[in-house]
């Protein structure tokens, strides 16, 4: 979950959202906006990346307007924006503008690090979004999410969820959240598998076990029905990435024990089995094959094509090529 310093006021003038999490970066900025709206329903919201803040740019955005309007400038990939325009934002971080509330996502690290120390050094409300690498962190997520939601739920239940979904965040809080939504009383185990066992054919991970599979035919039919049935195409994409990236971190581990690969790689020990049986008739070169494909699906469904059901049935297919790549 999202980590806030002490000064927690989404109105402050500054906020730093720091991490590689996509959700909680997000999150991060939806929280000020929302809270710039309650306080003016007119608010002016700029939401622009690190190539579209050109030296000046902020300086236009942030000069005194007529009407006094409250005004929300959202800066992502801060960590990326030019030498002149890191000297603006350090100008403005001097003396923000009233009415103004400036948000920079920076992924952290040493790219960009004086920009970072630089709105530490100004007080800027910070908001930590680390990548969640580990099981553990996942987790706490869950039970944070149904916490929020004011919802309880057992431990196994939220276990469970995780083991089923994987590391995908958004698609772990919109697990929760439709558990929230559909079920009353506590969530508990059979809950969760009755959702995500019991409705499999519909599951963006059925796509892509299939696809990893080399079972061409059916996971497409399974692509369709998730599609038809509301499953977003960016989950699906997520899907087929941990999917293939699951074949290739296994088919370059050391052998051993279920129980010894599952702390090596952050996988559940059903899954090293699981994975096993996928990975026979895959090669180094089809686990390439396959990324790319999936990166260029993802892409797709992200506004770089036309048609994302195009995009997402294409790769589909060239990952359970891939699949089949020893064999042929």
């Amino acid at each position: 979950m999202a980590k806030k310093t002490a000064q927690d006021d989404p109105l402050s003038p500054v906020t730093l959202a720091v991490g590689q999490e996509d959700l909680l970066l997000d999150r991060a900025v939806q929280e000020v906006v929302a809270a710039a709206r309650a306080a003016d329903a007119d608010t002016d919201v700029r939401d622009l990346t690190s190539d579209q803040l050109q030296p000046g740019t902020l300086n236009e955005l942030t000069s005194p307007s007529l009407f006094a309007e409250r005004k929300v400038v959202v800066v992502r990939n801060a960590q990326d924006l030019s030498a002149d325009t890191i000297k603006d934002v350090k100008t403005y971080l001097g003396s923000p503008a009233e009415e103004i509330t400036l948000v920079l996502l920076h992924a952290g690290g040493a790219k960009g690090k004086g920009l970072l120390d630089a709105a530490r050094k100004a007080g800027a409300r910070e908001v930590a979004c680390p990548k969640m690498t580990k099981a553990a962190d996942r987790l706490g997520f869950v039970r944070n999410e149904f916490r929020v939601l004011g919802r309880s739920a057992t431990p196994e239940a939220c276990q469970a969820l995780v083991d089923s979904i994987g590391s995908d965040l958004r698609e772990l809080a919109s697990a929760v959240t439709q558990l929230t939504a559909d079920v009353e009383g506590t969530i508990d185990e059979a809950v969760v598998a009755r959702y995500y066992t019991g409705r499999a054919e519909a599951s963006s991970f059925t796509v892509a076990d299939r696809a990893v599979e080399g079972r061409a035919a059916e996971a497409l039919e399974a692509l369709r029905w998730s599609l038809s049935t509301g499953v977003a195409p960016v989950l699906i994409t997520s899907a087929l990435a941990q999917g293939v990236r699951a074949i290739g971190k296994l088919s370059s581990a050391r052998g051993g024990r279920p129980a010894d690969l599952a702390r090596e790689l952050g996988m559940p020990p059903w899954k090293i089995d699981r994975v096993r049986q996928q990975m026979r008739g895959w090669t180094p070169d089809g686990v390439s094959v396959a990324l790319r494909a999936v990166a260029e699906a993802d892409a797709g469904v992200k506004g770089g094509g036309d048609d994302p059901e195009y995009a997402l049935e294409k790769a589909v297919v060239t990952i359970a090529r891939a699949a089949r790549s020893r064999q042929g």
